[in-house]
């Protein structure tokens, strides 16, 4: 079943997240096996939202093991998402 993840990056900003972007792809990670959607926002203080949809938690935690590292070397605390079971998406 599909989920919603909702990260809520408290030491994310524009800068950060471009560079995290880059990392991601150089490792082969731009386009992770199981992401559905990728929306990414940036809040009236400057911090990030992120906000995914998923095939699976499973492929989410395998994900992971490549973004934390990532997130790290970027100077972003890694956070653990609000995750919701996807009861339906409406494109367009």
């Amino acid at each position: 079943m599909s989920i919603l993840t909702v990260f809520s990056m408290p030491t994310m900003n524009a800068a950060k997240y471009n560079q995290v972007i880059r990392e991601l792809e150089a490792a082969g990670q731009g386009k992770p096996k199981g992401r559905l959607h990728h929306v990414a926002s940036s809040k009236e203080d400057g911090s990030f939202m992120v906000t995914d949809v998923w095939a699976s938690a499973e492929l989410l935690a395998e994900f992971g093991k490549t973004l934390i590292p990532v997130l790290k070397n970027a100077g972003v605390t890694p956070v653990e998402p609000e995750v919701q079971q996807v009861q339906n998406v409406i494109e367009g």
